[in-house]
């Protein structure tokens, strides 16, 4: 299996500066502990050495993507709060990681003074990327979901690059049931109407995201 290059690492202070944006914006000016300990708490969990994919690169990425879509969110804190925890506990052979990731949020949110309902959707949030699928009023939830999701319409040596650290992440499942496995995910993408859900997402993503999984899925089946 081919190793891919490690990806330059992202900045740890310019993280710690955009939770600290994104928490202190969740307050609404409400006062509450120092925001550093609790970043330090989440940037830990990203940088597991088990990590492949779900790393501190995958967290900027889909931050950066939640940036894109700003525009078409109804709570921009919640959303860029929900980034930080969607994947904060991530182990691949389990599957209760979303609703782990939940809870973590609702603990330390709580904890870091952000208010109940907020909080509560922050959590809403990450346990929606079980299933990718945001209501059709949902703009929240379709802000998170296609940040998510980005990464299948990147360049195709970029995608190719997501696709081995995936297997990377997945190491310990056989080969030839990992190729059956993630190709049923790839069959269950394509049958979906839409991958993305927000205007821009369905514009600029959408196509090449199918590219991709068809270029993908082909190099499994053949």
């Amino acid at each position: 299996m081919a190793h891919p290059a490690p990806a330059p690492a992202p900045d740890p202070a310019a993280l710690r500066a955009r939770w600290r944006e994104a928490l202190l914006a969740a307050r609404e000016g409400a006062p509450g502990p120092d925001p550093d300990p609790y970043a330090e708490d989440l940037l830990r969990r990203w940088s597991e050495p088990r990590r492949r994919y779900h790393t501190t690169a995958h967290l900027t990425a889909v931050l950066d993507h939640v940036d894109t879509l700003r525009a078409h969110a109804g709570d921009l804190a919640a959303v860029r709060l929900a980034a930080w925890f969607h994947d904060a506990v991530y182990l691949p052979e389990r599957s209760e990681n979303e609703e782990r990731s939940a809870r973590l949020a609702v603990r330390a949110l709580t904890e870091a003074g952000v208010p109940e309902a907020r909080t509560a959707e922050v959590a809403r949030l990450v346990r929606l990327t079980v299933t990718h699928a945001p209501g059709p009023d949902d703009r929240d939830g379709a802000v998170l979901c296609d940040a998510d999701l980005a990464i299948l319409a990147a360049p195709p040596e970029a995608y190719a690059e997501y696709a081995a650290r995936v297997r990377e992440e997945y190491a310990f499942v056989p080969d030839e049931a990992f190729r059956t496995g993630r190709a049923d995910i790839l069959r269950q993408l394509l049958a979906l109407p839409r991958l993305f859900s927000t205007p821009h997402g369905s514009e600029a993503w959408e196509d090449p995201a199918r590219r991709n999984l068809r270029a993908e899925l082909d190099l499994l089946t053949s």
